[in-house]
C-alpha cells in the first residue's frame, strides 16, 4: 500500500455554517417551539459538545440549557460557533433545576403545544415533560437537517478519511508479522492520533481468518493473524466530532484462487454501487446495484447486510442504502458503499468507501487503493 500524506492542517479548515442553523431549524419546525434533546442535534445546532444539554428553539429566540459542569465550556462552544448572543445560555446546578429551566424556556417561548424529540426521549422523560407542558412529537425534523453537509463539515470528514487512509497504509505491513487483531487495532488508533485525529471514529474492526472474518461486525480480539488469512479492517477517524468510515480487505501471503475470485466479485459489486450513486437516486437502488452483481454470480446469500449508510456527526445516520430504504439520495449527503461476502470456513471480504453525493455522481473521500495492492504478496524473507 502506498503512503498517504495528510496535508490539511486542522486550523485551516473552513468554518461550519452554525450561523445558518437556528434559521434552518425554525423553518423545519414551522416556527413552533421545540425542545431539542438529542445530543448530536444539539452539537449540530449550537456547537456544544457536553453530555448534558437541552436546546429550546422558539420562533425568535433559542436557549441552551445545561448544568454547572459545562458553564464555561458551553459559553466557549457557543462563542466558537459564532452564536454568542444568538443562542442564550441558561445554567442550573442540579439536574431537576435543569429540567425546570427547560420547561420555563418552553413556556416563555411557546404559545401552544411544544414539539419534543420523541425518537430520543425516554418514555419516562416524555411523561415528566408532558406533565408540565403540552407535547407533540417532533419526529426527525431537526435530525433530517444534518443530512446535507456544508463545506466545513465536508472538510472535516475529508480530513478524517485522509487520516484513516494514511494510518492503514502505515499499519498494514505489520500483518506479515503475526500480530493479534487487537495489536493491529491499537496501532491504527495510535497512528490516527499521531496524524491529528481525536481518536477512532468507532471501535475498529479487525476480523481475521476463516471464522472471524466471516462476521461483518466481529469484535476485535486476541486471535493471531497468520499467512493465508483474509483480514477485514474497518477503520475510521474522528475530527471535530465528524466521522470517517472505510473498509479494506487484505489477504496475508499468497491468495488462493477462491480468495482472488471473491475479492474481485466484491470489487465489481462495489464499483456498480458507486456508479449508481447520485442525487435523486433511490437509496435502495444503490443496494440493488451491488446485490445484482452478487445474484448474477450465485453469491447473494453470502451478502448479509445493507450496502451502506449516511455518515456525519454519527457513524450511522440517514440515508440507509438497503432493500427496504425509503430514502432518496440528496446532493451533499455523505454515504458509504460497502458490499461484502462472508462465509464461515472461508472468511470474508468487504470493500467500503466514503463518498459525497453530487448532482452527477459522487466524489470519494477515501482514497486508499482497493485493487491488487490490497491483496498482499507473500511475505519477504
Amino acid at each position: 500500500m502506498e503512503a498517504v500524506d495528510v496535508t490539511t492542517p486542522r486550523g485551516r479548515l473552513p468554518h461550519c455554517e452554525f450561523d445558518r442553523r437556528p434559521g434552518l431549524a425554525r423553518a423545519a419546525l414551522d416556527g413552533r417551539t421545540a425542545i431539542v434533546s438529542n445530543p448530536t442535534n444539539i452539537r449540530w445546532l449550537t456547537g456544544f459538545g457536553g453530555s448534558l444539554g437541552w436546546v429550546v428553539v422558539g420562533a425568535e429566540r433559542a436557549v441552551l440549557v445545561t448544568d454547572g459542569r459545562y458553564e464555561e465550556r458551553a459559553a466557549a462552544d457557543l462563542a466558537a460557533a459564532g452564536l454568542d448572543g444568538v443562542i442564550e445560555l441558561e445554567v442550573r446546578y442540579q439536574r431537576p433545576e435543569v429540567v425546570d429551566a427547560v420547561v420555563e424556556a418552553a413556556t416563555a417561548l411557546g404559545g401552544g403545544p411544544v414539539l419534543a424529540e420523541d425518537a430520543h426521549l425516554t418514555h419516562a422523560a416524555w411523561l415528566g415533560l408532558a406533565g408540565r407542558l403540552e407535547l407533540e412529537p417532533a419526529g426527525n425534523r431537526v435530525t433530517a437537517l444534518r443530512r446535507v453537509k456544508d463545506p466545513g463539515e465536508l472538510a472535516r470528514m475529508a480530513l478524517a478519511a485522509c487520516i484513516a487512509d494514511a494510518a492503514l497504509a502505515e499499519v498494514a505491513p505489520m500483518l506479515d508479522e503475526r500480530p493479534t487483531e487487537a495489536d493491529v487495532a491499537d496501532e491504527l488508533a495510535l497512528a490516527m492520533r499521531r496524524r491529528g485525529a481525536d481518536g477512532p471514529s468507532y471501535e475498529t474492526i479487525v476480523a481475521s481468518g476463516p471464522t472471524f472474518a466471516a462476521r461483518p461486525h466481529h469484535r476485535t480480539g486476541s486471535r493471531t493473524i497468520v499467512p493465508g488469512d483474509t483480514v477485514v479492517i474497518d477503520v475510521g477517524a474522528l475530527v471535530d466530532s465528524y466521522h470517517s468510515d472505510m473498509t479494506r480487505t487484505i489477504v496475508v501471503g499468497d491468495p488462493t484462487t477462491e480468495q482472488l475470485a471473491v475479492y474481485e466479485l466484491v470489487r465489481r459489486a462495489q464499483a456498480a454501487g458507486l456508479a449508481a450513486v447520485r442525487a435523486g437516486v433511490a437509496a435502495k437502488d444503490v443496494d440493488a446495484a451491488c446485490r445484482g452483481v452478487f445474484r448474477e454470480a450465485g453469491r447473494e446469500d453470502w451478502f448479509v447486510h445493507g450496502t451502506g449508510h449516511g455518515v456525519g456527526l454519527e457513524i450511522h445516520e440517514d440515508p440507509f442504502e438497503n432493500t427496504t430504504s425509503q430514502d432518496t439520495l440528496l446532493a451533499g449527503d455523505v454515504v458509504t458503499v460497502e458490499p461484502g461476502l462472508y462465509r464461515d470456513g472461508f472468511g470474508g471480504v468487504r470493500i467500503e468507501d466514503l463518498v459525497t453525493v453530487t448532482a452527477t455522481g459522487c466524489a470519494p473521500l477515501t482514497h486508499l487503493p482497493k485493487d491488487a495492492p490490497c491483496l498482499r504478496s507473500p511475505p519477504t524473507t
